[in-house]
């Protein structure tokens, strides 16, 4: 017997359990062992700090930057997957890589870490996403994500020192230029196909003027229809 197809995909639910599962798991040995893992973060301009474009979105600094965290990838990760499936694994591992990529470019010479970076990437792109594509159903999606995080924006602009806003603000532009990037990849509005009917057609001139037929071809119009 055929398994019936369920209607959200696998990744939908396993990718965002597992990376939130693993920000975690890494701030638990941090805190079981006596470690502090910042040194894998990024830090910019440094070849040794390139190493934090992979370590640092699972690297978090207090449990309250953990718990900041947390929900928002959940959510947006689960976003991602369910709405550009067919993309989302591309969009996530480049996303990823260029967000911290240019961190490491400008950033102040410090330790950069968390998934606040991702997180502002993800946010970026599923919000412009739905506005580019012009799709009902995606720009949806963007109102809901403005109005969950919208106040967030603030934090790409140096309004506080403890705050790797460099991160944020790389995540937001990436996501950006991802969403033009992809707009014509993934899901699409859809677009309704008129079909063609002569006789219809037959009643408006060159310039789309009603011409009402005259009584003789209505006859044998309706001649027409009683044999067929």
């Amino acid at each position: 017997m055929q398994k019936s197809k369920s209607i959200f995909p696998r990744k939908f639910i396993s990718i965002p359990v597992i990376a939130v599962f693993l920000i975690w798991l890494v701030y638990f040995l941090e805190i079981s062992f006596g470690k502090n893992f910042n040194e894998y973060g990024i830090y910019p301009q440094t070849l040794l700090g390139l190493r934090g474009i992979i370590f640092s979105p699972f690297l978090h600094g207090s449990i309250e930057h953990l718990f900041g965290n947390s929900i928002p990838l959940l959510v947006m990760l689960a976003s991602l997957f369910y709405f550009y499936e067919g993309i989302a694994t591309k969009v996530l591992l480049w996303g990823i890589f260029l967000t911290g990529f240019l961190t490491w470019t400008f950033a102040r010479p410090s330790y950069h870490i968390g998934a606040s970076g991702v997180v502002y990437f993800l946010v970026s792109f599923i919000f412009f996403s739905g506005v580019f594509r012009k799709y009902y159903r995606l720009a949806a999606v963007s109102l809901i994500v403005v109005f969950l995080y919208g106040s967030t924006v603030w934090y790409i602009f140096p309004i506080e020192e403890q705050i790797s806003w460099e991160g944020h603000l790389s995540g937001f532009l990436v996501g950006f230029i991802f969403a033009f990037i992809f707009k014509k990849t993934g899901p699409q509005p859809e677009k309704f196909v008129f079909s063609h009917n002569p006789e219809f057609d037959d009643m408006f001139d060159e310039h789309g003027n009603f011409v009402p037929p005259t009584e003789n071809e209505e006859s044998e119009l309706n001649e027409e229809q009683k044999k067929s």
